[in-house]
């Protein structure tokens, strides 16, 4: 099960490998280690996760409020997940620890304001946890494999069980 961060760079937890995933990372695999964990971590009350084996991190997740104010009661979360652990069940483990989470503090729902069109593996596993396809922004996203693709929000509400 996902464990709570330990604290940030100094943990000797490594981003390199998550972020040289195939997959497209919102983190350039370019990107300074210290740049990397700050921002990838979350200030409360958001929360990040990570799944380990021992020291090597497989998988991480970071939640909380979309927006501020009068958006704080819709979440949020994003993940990353090790190319190498891929087909292991690290990202229906995240997500699962990230909706418990998000239920446990009251959210109504959950956003994802940007999950990749031909990021098929997340797609089917959003949609398989309930998720739906409220809209896609055609052309958002410049895959490097794919040009440019469109961006789907999903959402899930909470408020159904």
């Amino acid at each position: 099960m996902p464990q709570p961060l330990p604290t940030g760079p100094r943990s000797g937890r490594s981003f390199a490998t998550p972020c040289r995933r195939r997959r497209p990372t919102p983190i350039r695999s370019t990107c300074h280690q210290s740049r990397r964990w700050a921002l990838w971590l979350e200030e409360p009350p958001g929360h990040c996760v990570v799944a380990c084996d021992g020291a090597r991190v497989l998988g991480s997740a970071k939640m909380g409020p979309n927006r501020p104010a009068a958006g704080a009661h819709i979440g949020t979360a994003s993940f990353m997940v090790d190319s190498n652990a891929r087909g292991a069940g690290i990202g229906r483990q995240l997500a699962d620890f990230v909706i418990a989470w998000h239920r446990e503090r009251g959210y109504l729902g959950i956003q994802f304001n940007a999950v990749v069109e031909t990021n098929s593996s997340a797609v089917h596993l959003w949609q398989d946890r309930g998720f739906e396809i409220i809209g896609t922004v055609p052309g958002a996203f410049r895959s490097p494999t794919h040009g440019d693709v469109g961006l789907h929000i999903m959402f899930l509400d909470l408020r159904q069980e």
